[in-house]
């Protein structure tokens, strides 16, 4: 098996005494979608914290294409190829779509040797951004203020914020949350799209949608990974049932 694109080796994540992530290993291969799933509360958002650096572990350790990324903080990671979208959205409303996507690749390649000239005049980042907005059909609304956008688009140009940043990780905490059947499709075509570039970790609640596309799912309960595997594995897992699913077999 190739060597993962990200890896989690048995990382903890105590606040005083409570473990709300605990001993939790996994691996994020290019070319796949890896959906963590579980109840509230179960660990996903925190454990997605830690991969991203806004949170540090307890114990354990994150590798980056096999470098040790423990200690490294959020932004050093997100410029070492990690690229991360949230819950809520955080875009920049009164900005237009294409500055939202021109500032996100001006912080992944940052030239404070340059800081005499007009940022907005950086071809590099002018270029992602908008190879960013191509990807994710955002093009034709380039030049509309982000605030403006209907709730979906605004998913998708978060997705083109990470984008910008030329991760080869992406880091999607619910990207499906408060959408209509439509822009879901839409949502889980470039996911699609984009897998065969990067290492997807998908963190979500829409069962449908996860075990229609991803590869891979770990269920997590209490703060602990219960079971790995294909959607056609967690189906038929006892455990996962029980804890998560409901009794008796998965239907989805």
């Amino acid at each position: 098996m190739p060597e993962a694109m990200l890896a989690a080796r048995g990382i903890t994540r105590r606040f005083g005494g409570l473990v709300a992530v605990n001993d939790v290993s996994l691996d994020l291969q290019r070319g796949t979608v890896h959906a963590v799933i579980g109840t509230n509360g179960a660990g996903k958002s925190t454990l997605i914290n830690i991969l991203s650096g806004e949170l540090m572990a307890s114990a354990g350790q994150v590798l980056l294409e096999g470098r040790d990324i423990t200690a490294w903080p959020q932004p050093q990671r997100a410029r070492g190829g990690l690229g991360r979208s949230y819950q809520r959205s955080t875009i920049f409303p009164a900005l237009s779509v294409y500055e939202n996507c021109r500032l996100a690749a001006q912080a992944g390649r940052q030239r404070f040797w340059h800081w005499w000239r007009h940022a907005g005049d950086c071809a590099h980042s002018a270029g992602q951004a908008r190879h960013a907005l191509e990807r994710t059909g955002l093009a034709a609304s380039a030049a509309t203020p982000a605030g403006l956008l209907p709730h979906g688009h605004k998913r998708q140009l978060e997705i083109a914020m990470c984008l910008a940043g030329q991760p080869r990780v992406l880091l999607l905490d619910e990207p499906l949350a408060g959408m209509g059947p439509e822009e879901t499709e839409r949502i889980l075509a470039l996911l699609q799209a984009l897998k065969a570039e990067h290492a997807i970790l998908l963190v979500e609640h829409d069962m449908d949608a996860v075990f229609g596309n991803a590869d891979t799912i770990t269920v997590m309960v209490n703060g602990s990974a219960i079971a790995c595997g294909t959607p056609a594995q967690i189906r038929a897992n006892p455990q996962v049932q029980d804890a998560y699913l409901g009794e008796g077999p998965c239907t989805h």
